[in-house]
């Protein structure tokens, strides 16, 4: 029997990770924290076990299991975050990483981000070879997920078997928060998308990024980092693609790039300093003024990733919305 422990599974990609490894045959040990929301592990054949990315006895809590997919990560890109991300995205990493040699894990898939990568020069899209330095890379998070895949890379070189992957922008069920590409399904659902900002990123529907683990842990090779992603298209694009498919309006009207910069300036160093949550991260606007394309041919053909339509992405995002009541059924 095929045994896994998974951290992060009670996420959108770690929820999908699950179903998957569950479908394959795999048993199954989730690691979750005593806060997690369990909805997506419901009614699951899982072994659940509550602990930390840094508890000590994290290594005893992997024992009598042969493979690790480590997706847990903290996400956020509200500066203020900034050790909270370390603690948990760097630390954590290298804490889990430690306590799977000591188990005896014959097998690691770490889940970085394409974040990890940069972006190339006016839109370009890059591969598993491009790297930014780490200091163009935008925001706390991004910096995170660079030093933690750092990591991963150093067990690797020190004789461990660990194969890294980079999931671009998942969308599909599962998205309990939801993630930020789910938000804008939803503000589009929502009718609260009145216009829209200038941007693109690479997108991949979340069960051929669950796939992608999969594939990983059978055919990736120590050390290398698989880029898993499918279809670069503009915000516009992915805005008139939902359009079809439910017969909302798209939003015609593009956002110059000041206006959401202003806001996000007031709201993290102005209003947050006051006690006020900030509603628009300045990161994340940072991060949207670059095109955020990747090409993810190397895991195409090494590891034969599956390339869903992102039509049928959305389709199931959409449903999963719906059905779970993230929005009213009658629009």
């Amino acid at each position: 029997m095929k045994r896994a422990f998974v951290t992060g599974g009670t996420g959108f990609v770690g929820a999908n990770l699950v179903h998957l490894l569950l479908q394959e045959g795999y048993q199954v040990r989730a690691l979750v924290r005593p806060s997690s929301r369990l909805d997506n592990l419901q009614g699951l054949d899982v072994e659940i076990v509550e602990g930390d990315l840094n508890a000590p006895n994290l290594w005893q809590q992997m024992q009598g299991c042969q493979f690790l997919f480590h997706v847990a990560a903290h996400y956020s890109l509200w500066q203020a975050e900034k050790e909270v991300l370390y603690q948990n995205n760097v630390l954590g990493t290298r804490h889990v990483l430690a306590a799977a040699n000591q188990a005896g894990i014959e097998r690691t898939v770490y889940t970085s981000s394409v974040a990890a990568i940069g972006v190339g020069a006016a839109g370009k899209p890059v591969d598993e070879t491009h790297q930014s330095p780490v200091e163009k890379l935008v925001g706390h998070y991004k910096q995170s997920k660079y030093w933690a895949e750092q990591e991963a890379l150093k067990a690797a070189q020190a004789g461990q078997d660990v194969v890294i992957v980079n999931p671009s922008s998942p969308i599909g069920p599962w998205d309990i928060k939801p993630t930020p590409t789910g938000d804008i399904i939803l503000r589009f659902l929502r009718r609260q998308m009145p216009a829209y900002v200038e941007t693109g990123l690479n997108f991949i529907h979340v069960r051929d990024v669950a796939w992608g683990h999969v594939l990983a842990l059978e055919k990736g090779k120590s050390g290398d980092r698989y880029i898993l992603g499918h279809q670069n298209l503009t915000l516009k694009q992915l805005l008139d693609q939902l359009a079809e498919i439910t017969g909302l309006p798209a939003p015609q009207r593009a956002i110059p790039a000041w206006i959401p910069l202003s806001v996000a300036w007031v709201d993290e160093y102005l209003l947050a300093p006051l006690g006020k949550t900030p509603s628009v991260p300045l990161d994340g606007v940072r991060m949207a003024q670059q095109p955020m394309y990747y090409d993810a041919t190397k895991a195409v053909r090494q590891l034969n990733l599956p390339q869903t339509s992102i039509a049928t992405a959305l389709h199931d995002a959409v449903e999963w919305f719906v059905k779970y009541s993230y929005i009213p059924v009658k629009q």
